[in-house]
């Protein structure tokens, strides 16, 4: 950073100060340009030496011999290694740096974690397997739940949703139990604009209209507009059955009124439904069920560090209050009189719990998730559970004040942020958006944060830098962004051709979304020219 250059930015050069020269190879340096595997195999090839052809094969398969080639190229052993190694060298991962997406919780997971997940008790467990067996696992998953349901103050939880959105429908579908149990047929499901887009994906599945709640201008839901759309009539007419509010909501904002709006609808007879992907702004602070909540999903992922995405199956237990607790799918695990475990499921459900709506899963929930999330929760106990709840709050918090001198921060004098901070592309020169913002971050060697969500904000970026992060990496982080929205509102041209140093440049999104090649085709041979021969040719 100097006088000529205060962004601190400076383009790729080569020695000469020119920009950097192309290779033969495609490489830069230690960047690996790589081909596709059809490309380096070729198809007439084979990654094995025979001595002889071989010949016709018989055996069990009888008719379902392959009777045309597999259409995938031969590598040799040395070939396949190299080829994925070098496809993984262009992965970003949270091993490399941060994820700052927003509202996604990318965060580190301990090795603890994963050290536990793969013991052979746990790793090489079947769900077929008697339930004498397996009495450990049933333990650790009953465990897990009393820790859920102590730390969000609910009645019960149901552990077999798969992820954020199965939990959603989880509720939801025990919410339609309930109010049918009742002979009460309502059909409406109440949105705000800051809830998570599977809300209302959600809601308009389990088959309720869904109608939209205003903001404030302060980000959070309009109690106002709330309580009038219930109605003052009584609950006997009242259409609403459930209300799916995200609290923390998409904006990085807690909703302080949470509590009346729980109680608005509870006054009309319906339900509220929370949406607990950004529980790990409060874990250990704010108890969910406390405020009101009947129905609340957590993403394992998001709040206990087990892997996300890619990165391993989903897991999105359901905690239910008293009222829709006898409503919650099956299997349940049951500690009975002498100690030992059980999974209820539909024979003894009929028996014990006839309310119940159902199955949501063939089996009872990913056994790898819940080990991880139960040692992350007993490895940090109830203060470690406060701070990361704290330092997730406060790593926000200064990304949004070091920030928002350079960038728009729509709410900024709302008061403090919780664990995700909003910006906008407001203020950018003409022709510059977000989309350059986060492509610069390339370049720059961080993943981009979420881009244009939530949708309540214009050319909104979404900054989440979870708790594991250190000031120092905060530090960098903030540094490529101030370098970046300078340059954005500078107008320079050259953040319009960013990335210029991934492996590969700026798409056509929009093209690679609606028209993606799926499918590799090989080049149709250049037609052959003649030749003269050197040797007596004329």
């Amino acid at each position: 950073m100097n006088a000529l250059n205060p962004s601190g930015w400076r383009p790729h050069k080569g020695e000469s100060g020119g920009e950097a020269p192309q290779t033969v190879s495609g490489d830069r340096g230690l960047m690996l340009e790589e081909a596709l595997v059809f490309e380096i195999g070729g198809m007439d090839k084979c990654g094995v030496d025979f001595d002889v052809e071989p010949g016709a094969v018989s055996g069990a398969l009888a008719g379902h011999v392959r009777a045309a080639p597999l259409a995938l190229a031969g590598l040799t052993e040395p070939e396949t290694v190299r080829h994925y190694t070098r496809l993984s060298r262009q992965n970003y991962a949270i091993d490399l740096g941060p994820f700052p997406l927003g509202s996604c919780t990318m965060k580190h997971n301990p090795r603890l974690n994963e050290k536990i997940a793969r013991l052979p008790g746990f790793a090489d467990i079947h769900p077929l397997q008697p339930q004498s067996t397996v009495q450990g696992a049933y333990a650790t998953i009953h465990e897990l739940a009393h820790w859920l349901t102590a730390l969000t103050a609910m009645h019960s939880v149901a552990m077999t949703p798969k992820a954020g959105a199965h939990g959603e429908l989880c509720g939801l579908l025990c919410i339609r139990a309930a109010l049918e149990a009742a002979g009460d047929a309502r059909e409406v499901v109440l949105v705000p604009e800051s809830a998570h887009g599977t809300n209302p994906a959600t809601a308009a599945f389990a088959g309720y209209r869904v109608e939209n709640i205003p903001a404030t201008a302060a980000g959070r839901v309009d109690l106002a507009a709330l309580t009038a759309r219930l109605g003052a009539g009584g609950p006997e007419k009242c259409d609403v059955a459930a209300v799916m509010i995200t609290n923390p909501n998409t904006c990085g904002l807690f909703e302080p009124e949470m509590k009346a709006i729980a109680d608005a609808v509870h006054a009309a007879g319906g339900f509220v439904y929370c949406d607990g992907a950004n529980f790990n702004a409060i874990v250990g602070k704010v108890r969910p069920g406390d405020l009101g909540i009947d129905a609340m999903h957590i993403n394992l992922h998001k709040t206990f560090s087990t892997p996300h995405g890619g990165g391993g199956p989903g897991s999105g237990p359901v905690v239910l209050s008293a009222a829709l607790a006898p409503f919650a799918p099956l299997p349940f695990v049951e500690r009975q009189a002498d100690g030992t475990m059980r999974l209820v499921e539909e024979e003894e459900a009929a028996i014990d719990h006839p309310g119940s709506f159902g199955r949501m899963a063939a089996f009872h929930g990913q056994m790898g998730m819940f080990t991880r999330a139960l040692t992350y929760i007993l490895s940090h106990g109830a203060d470690g559970l406060r701070q990361v709840a704290e330092d997730a709050v406060l790593n926000a918090n200064y990304v949004l004040r070091s920030l928002e001198d350079v960038l728009d921060a729509p709410f900024a004098d709302a008061g403090p942020c919780m664990h995700e901070a909003l910006f906008s592309d407001t203020g950018m020169a003409e022709g510059f958006s977000t989309l350059d913002i986060a492509k610069g971050l390339i370049d720059e060697g961080f993943h981009p944060m979420t881009v244009y969500f939530p949708l309540v904000v214009h050319g909104a970026m979404l900054v989440e830098p979870t708790e594991t992060e250190s000031k120092a990496g905060l530090d960098r982080f903030i540094a490529a962004m101030r370098s970046l929205a300078g340059r954005a509102r500078a107008g320079d041209p050259a953040l319009k051709a960013a990335p210029v140093l991934a492996p590969r440049r700026r798409l056509d999104e929009t093209l690679a979304a609606r028209k993606p090649v799926l499918t590799w085709r090989a080049a149709p041979a250049p037609p052959m020219e003649p030749v003269l021969s050197e040797i007596g040719g004329s």
